[in-house]
């Protein structure tokens, strides 16, 4: 069936100058949370962690993120959204460097959860910014750049943060990190503009009772259940990935930095066309179809035997293509569900379910998985059929949102 398109709009400098910056700080928030993954095997080693340790110190990031989220909703509508991210992103600078110079492993889930108490909410901020700025068939293309995050922290972040760890300490990505942080928070104070335009629609009521409507509302909740189980089958994998690799696939730690290298760059040319493909082709259509791809690649992945790099690369780099086509139209869709005046209480509270759902996710992983003194991962297998169910869950679930957003903005617009 043909879709009558809505003329492809163009983005206005300024607009340009906010993918840009938002971009940037968002490869910062992501590249402090997925670099944990990669330090996995070192940080366990040189702390002695075992697996349900570990699993700990990666989701007290995600409790903190989701209680502070969950406190913040009430507010998040109240204040002019630059100030907020400025407030949020200068918090998220303070936990990193206490995560760099922590030396036990009380220290670093105390760190981690300062750092999850600010950064967790920057991503709702974000979103938020983005709805009020760029139209509903600009977010496509807008949710490719942004999410390019991701894409760059593969690329320059984790490889450049492993070889410092590799070179120096576990330490020395994070002080990485802040001080990219301590850059990007000025430029943005200077050039991004005030985003206050959703301060004159809200309503005269007490934050709390914001909040409450905001969790009551069906739709509302329809949208958050839909987001923890995506987090949940997200997040699963996750923390176990790279112990996996270097004690079950057979990769090195220095081989590590080429491959995220190369996946990186795959992504960085991937993403932005999936953000092109959702605005012209449908977000929920493209979201299936990562589902699809997401799935098949999970069930390869976490079935891996000892395999030279090059499959590594090409499994990795196939299934990381897969999430991507779910992550980005599924955020661009979100972005419609609620009203203006509830728009960051939704968000925060999104983002809050995402980090507790995947916090969630992590410790289950914890206790499913087993790694032998010699450093051998079981039952990592388990967790890539558990991620694949609650995929397919969540293609049913995307559905619904798709037909709130269909009755919401138009039926033309939504498949847009």
């Amino acid at each position: 069936m043909k879709n009558n398109l809505a003329p492809k709009e163009k983005f206005s400098s300024y607009q340009i100058l906010v993918i840009v910056l938002l971009a940037v700080a968002q490869f910062t928030v992501v590249l402090d949370f997925m670099v944990m993954a990669p330090l996995g095997d070192i940080l366990m080693k040189s702390m002695k962690l075992n697996a349900p340790q570990f699993a700990t110190a990666v989701s007290a990031y995600a409790f903190a993120a989701g209680v502070s989220g969950i406190f913040a909703a009430g507010f998040a509508d109240r204040f002019d959204r630059k100030k907020l991210l400025l407030f949020l992103y200068t918090g998220f600078i303070v936990g990193t460097l206490l995560v760099a110079l922590s030396g036990t492993h009380f220290m670093l889930m105390f760190a981690r959860i300062v750092t999850g108490l600010f950064g967790g909410v920057i991503s709702a901020v974000t979103l938020a910014i983005i709805t009020d700025i760029f139209s509903f068939q600009q977010r496509g293309r807008v949710m490719g750049f942004v999410q390019m995050a991701f894409a760059v922290s593969q690329v320059a972040g984790i490889p450049v943060g492993l070889y410092l760890a590799n070179i120096f300490s576990w330490h020395a990505p994070f002080l990485l990190i802040v001080g990219i942080s301590v850059v990007t928070a000025v430029i943005i104070g200077i050039f991004l503009r005030p985003v206050a335009a959703h301060i004159q629609h809200k309503r005269e009521i007490n934050a709390f009772v914001h909040l409450k409507n905001t969790v009551v509302r069906k739709q509302y909740v329809y949208a958050f259940a839909t987001t923890a189980l995506l987090s949940i089958g997200g997040y699963m994998m996750m923390p176990f990935s790279t112990p996996f690799l270097i004690n079950n696939v057979g990769i090195l730690n220095e081989q590590l930095p080429g491959i995220y290298v190369v996946m990186g760059v795959c992504s960085m040319i991937v993403m932005p066309a999936v953000g092109r493909i959702s605005d012209k082709a449908g977000k929920f259509p493209t979201f299936v179809f990562g589902t699809v791809l997401g799935a098949v690649m999970v069930f390869i992945y976490c079935n891996l035997p000892v395999s030279p790099v090059w499959k590594v690369i090409v499994v990795s780099a196939t299934m990381f293509a897969g999430i991507m086509s779910r992550m980005i139209p599924a955020q661009a869709l979100m972005t419609a569900v609620p009203d203006s005046a509830d728009r960051g209480a939704f968000m925060s509270v999104n983002s809050s379910l995402q980090q507790i759902a995947g916090g969630i996710a992590s410790v289950i992983a914890g206790l499913i998985v087993y790694q032998e003194p010699g450093g051998r991962i079981h039952h990592f297998d388990t967790l890539g059929y558990i991620c694949i169910v609650m995929m397919i869950i969540g293609a049913f679930l995307m559905s619904g949102i798709n037909k709130i957003v269909m009755d919401k903005v138009g039926s033309t617009k939504a498949v847009v």
